[in-house]
């Protein structure tokens, strides 16, 4: 027989010892139904539980994150910190932000790290952000903003434009609503642009509304960045200061040049200039984006890691489910395993056949848990409409974990039932 004729021939044996080892222990767990399908079922109310919670804890990140990015996710913003220390300090009045500082900072190129930057000019008076056309009112959030505004918001119209320099520059009254403000005052189907609106006895011209952005889930956890974000008004921030009689900005929004500049850097170099311009007289405060996306990723990633070590409970019980099947098994079949081997049969295949019917446990389990997590999943969806996407990644490696535990559970039975004498076992009674 040549080499290649032997080679063969090993192979084909191989194949035939793997079929009959198969074919051994799919009977093997045929006689044991109920005890099979307990097992079973332990193991895919681990793993749907893994995936589960890993779905959910995805489509929360997404949910959170296309919220954030509502407002931009490379913008910060810069305040006047009106916490005073020292009891001995006097406290200025001011927003510690001018009209000719925003000149200023716009002509000194100090900001390296910025891209570009808009004034926020609110008007807090009570009852002061209604608007009114004939005889319909809206209450809306009025901001004076810069023509750089939209694009560090990552705002878009999707009607008419935004405000542009000519408006900043002639403190034109003219105004850009959101689409809750619109359908209040104009309903639904009309086209606002060119209408008249009253906003602090003013007649403004209104001249875009801006397209839609969803907050809900920002909102609903109580955040400061949620409320209906399609209940805005936009107007020059010079007109808002105009009404207030004032030149004072509440605060800078402003865009870092690129996702790698780091948002320390930008805010520190707007801070120091705006120091520097007053002297020293003035603390301020800044906030990132940055910041809350940390801050998500810390309570989405805790919440996620409670869920996974629960799951991991139920992975834990399915494993010993696992074990105490295939200890019994090997009791139960102890003069089997001696007769096979009295014929000849080898520790080796044994070994490899109480292996293999724990992994065919585990491994079904794991694919009915597959099936029963992303079940629920959509479930969920349907009835919550609450965004939840399965992760392959998660389905491969849960399948890959109940696979593992099955192994691992099922080794010690396994290893026993190979090292058992013929003799003994077939004495065994």
């Amino acid at each position: 027989m040549s080499a290649q004729q032997s080679t063969y021939a090993r192979q084909l044996r191989r194949s035939i010892q793997g079929r009959d080892l198969l074919a051994q222990a799919l009977l093997s767990l045929g006689h044991r139904r109920f005890r099979t399908f307990l097992s079973v079922l332990g193991v895919a109310i681990g793993i749907s539980a893994v995936i589960l919670i890993g779905v959910v804890s995805e489509g929360g990140k997404n949910v959170v994150y296309s919220e954030l990015q509502t407002f931009g996710l490379r913008t910060v913003w810069i305040y006047r910190d009106r916490k005073i220390l020292d009891p001995q300090r006097l406290q200025r009045a001011g927003s510690g932000i001018t009209n000719e500082d925003l000149i200023a900072l716009s002509k000194s190129g100090c900001c390296t790290s910025v891209a570009r930057f808009s004034p926020l000019v609110y008007n807090a008076r009570t009852g002061a952000n209604l608007l009114k056309a004939g005889n319909k009112f809206s209450r809306v959030n009025a901001v004076g903003v810069g023509p750089d505004y939209m694009e560090i918001n990552n705002d878009s119209t999707s009607m008419g434009r935004g405000l542009n320099t000519d408006d900043i520059a002639r403190k034109r009254k003219v105004i850009v609503i959101g689409e809750t403000t619109c359908r209040e005052l104009f309903g639904s189907q009309s086209n606002p642009l060119g209408m008249e609106v009253q906003l602090y006895g003013q007649t403004f011209e209104v001249i875009g509304v801006l397209a839609h952005k969803d907050r809900s889930f920002l909102s609903s956890i109580g955040s400061s960045g949620g409320g209906d974000a399609d209940a805005r008004a936009l107007i020059p921030y010079n007109r808002q200061q105009a009404i207030m009689g004032s030149k004072d900005i509440d605060t800078i929004q402003a865009q870092l040049v690129n996702d790698q500049a780091p948002a320390a850097l930008g805010t520190g170099q707007i801070i120091a200039f705006l120091q520097r311009e007053h002297k020293g007289n003035y603390d301020y405060r800044a906030d990132t984006m940055e910041q809350y996306i940390e801050t998500a990723d810390k309570i989405l990633g805790g919440v996620s890691k409670i869920g996974i070590i629960a799951a991991s409970v139920s992975l834990f019980v399915a494993g010993l489910g696992i074990l105490n099947i295939m200890s019994t098994s090997v009791l139960e079949r102890t003069r089997e395993i001696g007769l096979r081997k009295a014929l000849g049969g080898t520790e080796r295949s044994i070994l490899l056949q109480f292996l293999l019917e724990a992994a065919l446990i585990s491994g079904l389990g794991g694919v009915l848990g597959l099936l029963l997590g992303f079940a629920t999943s959509y479930l969920i969806v349907q009835l919550t409409g609450f965004p939840l996407l399965p992760s392959p990644v998660t389905a491969l490696l849960a399948l890959v974990v109940s696979v593992v535990i099955g192994l691992i559970s099922g080794f010690y039975p396994a290893y026993r039932a190979a090292a058992l004498r013929p003799v003994e076992a077939l004495r065994y009674e």
